[in-house]
């Protein structure tokens, strides 16, 4: 049966007692992990104080924040040991089904599945804790769906199960009208991207994107640097290498460029390249002009 409907069996309060133990054993393992980095000790006395938790009353506010702060520093150090593909099995083992995990918890996992690029590890177990009625009304529950559909079902290419989503009952918890009109109009954009750009075997999929990488950046260069020669020039305060100082600047800043990464000598050299052409373009006519009235 749902937990959404099921009762829960009775069970002992967390006692003072049990409460400065507990307590400790989450500061024991807050340390190991920031101050030591011992993540699988870390790891381990996690596991001691949800299991000295097991039998407690969840319904006890204490008890439920105690446990949902072993469970995050859990997820932690299974991500800091590599082993982020038991996070979501380890998480269920401890509350058993997906719509007993607290939002907070849901949506760090989303996110990690996110970051390692298998959000769909966490399709089922979203939409199972979205579904629950007894969800909707918890602290965070709109960030869930939020999560959810951006880092989930675009990113997957779901669609229609998106848009289902923002229409439905979902959506009208989670979002405001305003709100639901953003995300369709986000949904809408992905579709016709798809639409677009259907991957083709027969090309490299990395080749074009780095070809319509490149172009891009070289357009945007173009714009920046015209858009210098325009507010330097017109102001009649032109200083040559102020203006190759802010391209090159901006350029950086602009696109996270570090000069001494390898990867980076190419964008380098098409910067030097940009620049000459603009050089030539600006300033060869002067040049030329000048060159005449000496000779005359």
């Amino acid at each position: 049966m749902s937990s959404c409907s099921a009762s829960l069996p009775p069970a002992r309060l967390c006692s003072p007692p049990l409460t400065s133990s507990v307590f400790s054993m989450l500061d024991t393992a807050a340390e190991q992990m920031m101050v030591h980095k011992d993540f699988p000790a870390a790891f381990e006395t996690c596991n001691i104080g949800l299991d000295s938790l097991s039998n407690m009353e969840l319904e006890d506010n204490r008890c439920a924040e105690f446990k949902a702060g072993f469970c995050i520093l859990g997820i932690q150090a299974l991500a800091e040991m590599n082993q982020w593909q038991g996070v979501l099995s380890w998480v269920l083992q401890q509350y058993e089904e997906p719509e007993k995990i607290p939002a907070k918890i849901m949506q760090m996992c989303i996110l990690l599945y996110s970051k390692v690029e298998e959000p769909a590890v966490m399709q089922e177990a979203a939409r199972v804790w979205l579904h629950c009625p007894a969800n909707s009304r918890a602290t965070g529950f709109g960030t869930v769906a939020e999560l959810y559909l951006l880092h989930v079902l675009v990113p997957l290419g779901h669609t229609d199960e998106a848009v289902e989503l923002i229409a439905g009952e979902v959506g009208s918890n989670a979002f405001t009208e305003d709100q639901r009109q953003t995300a369709l109009d986000v949904v809408e954009e992905k579709r016709q991207q798809n639409l677009e750009h259907p991957l083709n075997p027969g090309n490299s999929p990395n080749s074009e994107t780095t070809v319509s990488s490149q172009g891009a950046v070289t357009h945007k260069l173009q714009a920046m640097l015209r858009f210098i020669n325009r507010k330097l020039l017109g102001s009649g305060s032109f200083s040559l290498r102020r203006v190759f100082l802010a391209a090159i600047l901006l350029y950086m800043l602009f696109f996270r460029l570090d000069p001494a990464l390898p990867s980076s000598f190419i964008w380098i050299s098409k910067l030097l390249q940009l620049l000459r052409q603009m050089w030539r373009a600006m300033f060869a006519p002067y040049y030329q002009a000048l060159t005449q009235s000496k000779e005359l």
